[in-house]
Parts: C-alpha cells; structure tokens; sequence
C-alpha cells in the first residue's frame, strides 16, 4: 500500500509541475527571439520572389530582433538554458542560411556550382562559429574583460557584411548582381573566412551594461531615435557606412586584445613572483 501511495504521490507532483504557471517575462526573450526567425524565414522567401530590398530589410530587422531579445532577457533576469539555445539555432537561420541563400540568388548564381559552394560556406562557417560560441560561454577561468571581444566577426556582423554588395547594387554602385558575381565572390569567402578566424572583434558589451548616466539619458534616446529614422529613411547609405566603419574598427580591436593579453599576462606573472616570494 506505501508503495502505491508513494506512486501517486508522484503522479500527482508531476501533474502539479506540468501545468504550473510561467512568468510572462520568462516567455518575452523567446516570443522576440522566433520572431527574428520569422524574419530571416520570410527574407528567404523575398529572395525567392526576387524583391531583394525587403528581403535585406527583412535580415535587417531579424538583427535588430536578436540584439533586443538578449537585453531584455537580462532587463527581465528571465535568461535560461532553453533561451540561450533557441537564439543560437535562430542565428543560424537569420545570419547564416539566409543570406547565404540571398547573395546567391542575387548575384553568385550565375557562377553556378562555384557560385552555390561559396554561398554554401557562408552558411557553414556561420554554424561552426555559433557551436564555438557556445562553447567558449562555459570555458573556465576566462578573463572578466574577453567579454568585450568576440573571436571572429559575430553572427549578425558577418551577415551584416556578407550583403554589402547588396547595397552597393541597390544605390547603383556596382552592376547588377549577376554581372558583379566574379567580384563578390572573393568578398563572401573573405567574410566566411573572417567568420570561423581567431581574430578579435569588438563585442560592445563593455559599455556599462544596460545602465546609462542621468545626464546622457536624453541624448542617448536622442541618437537612438536619430539612428532609426536615418536606417529607414536612407536603409542602404546607412548600412553601407556601418559596413565600412565596422571593417575600419577591426585592426583597433586586434591591437586593443593585444594590450589587454599582455597586461594580463604581466599582471598574472607579477602577482605568482608574489607569491613564491
């Protein structure tokens, strides 16, 4: 008889936890994070349409979506393992397959079985960075400042430049994707290539976190409002200026890496001649 009790005891617990209640706010980073899916999916269909504005403006919108979910997981204290996993396969979509499938159908299609393995690449090399990700989250004993720097470009970055021949073509920069293939071709494998590297990007999470000073605080909103009304107003000037100053930014975070790895390692080596002293 104990054992049977003990059983539904169980059974009755179990009931009781599956339809316990969750938090709106545990739900909010993740409805925000399949939307930016939703996003980078509906951009593939764009691209199949041939109405390649939106679909850019649609990967566009799925990297703005990917940048808020991760702050309002932290504004809410809501993150959790399911979160930080469905981001992850979520930027696979937006930032790898979909605009690999983009410049493809845009311009690297009529270098045809070349044209697709590259494009391929894009893709693959942005699925192997995110496992590395992941990956690095959990290394132990690493430094509290590497969390200023990525290793490679970023996701979002590296589709982000991926598309800049997009907008070169959309402001009329460049010839028609087909014509321009034999060029951007070079250029995707540079990105892919700069994707999966060891090189040392800016992260931008070392700029006081999710607090702003009370006397910046309007300017901050200021500029913020400023910024979106530029991106919608002049979509691909905008982009195109981003591209090219993110590009420009590179060599200062390689060399800003390096001096934070040597005063590290100086201070770590200062402190064990401490030590055995």
């Amino acid at each position: 008889m104990s054992a049977n009790k003990h059983d539904q005891t169980e059974l009755q617990e179990t009931r009781t936890s599956r339809f316990k209640q969750i938090p709106m706010r545990y739900l909010l980073p993740n409805i925000i994070t399949l939307l930016a899916v939703c996003s980078g999916v509906t951009a593939i269909r764009l691209a199949m349409e041939a109405r390649y504005e939106l679909a850019v403006a649609a990967v566009i919108l799925a990297c703005v979506l990917d940048a808020a979910d991760g702050r309002v997981a932290r504004m809410l204290k809501s993150s959790s393992k399911f979160g930080a996993e469905l981001d992850s396969l979520a930027d696979f979509v937006n930032f790898g397959v979909a605009p690999a499938v983009l410049i493809y159908t845009w311009s690297l299609h009529s270098l045809k079985n070349l044209g697709w393995v590259v494009a391929l690449g894009l893709a693959v090399c942005c699925a192997l960075r995110l496992a590395r990700f992941n990956v690095a989250i959990d290394e132990p004993g690493r430094p509290p400042w590497k969390v200023a720097y990525f290793t490679g470009i970023p996701a979002p970055a590296g589709a982000g430049l991926a598309m800049a021949p997009m907008y070169l073509g959309f402001l009329g920069m460049i010839p028609d994707g087909p014509a321009a293939a034999p060029f951007i071709l070079p250029w995707i494998m540079l990105v892919s290539a700069g994707v999966i590297s060891q090189m040392p990007t800016y992260s931008g999470k070392s700029g006081g976190g999710s607090r702003v000073r009370r006397d910046m605080a309007l300017p901050v909103v200021a500029a913020t409002v400023f910024g979106a009304v530029l991106l919608i107003t002049y979509p691909w000037e905008v982009m195109t200026a981003l591209a090219c100053v993110y590009v420009a930014l590179m060599p200062f975070g390689v060399r800003s890496y390096r001096r934070r790895t040597a005063a590290w390692e100086a201070a770590n080596l200062t402190a064990g001649s401490h030590k055995d002293a």
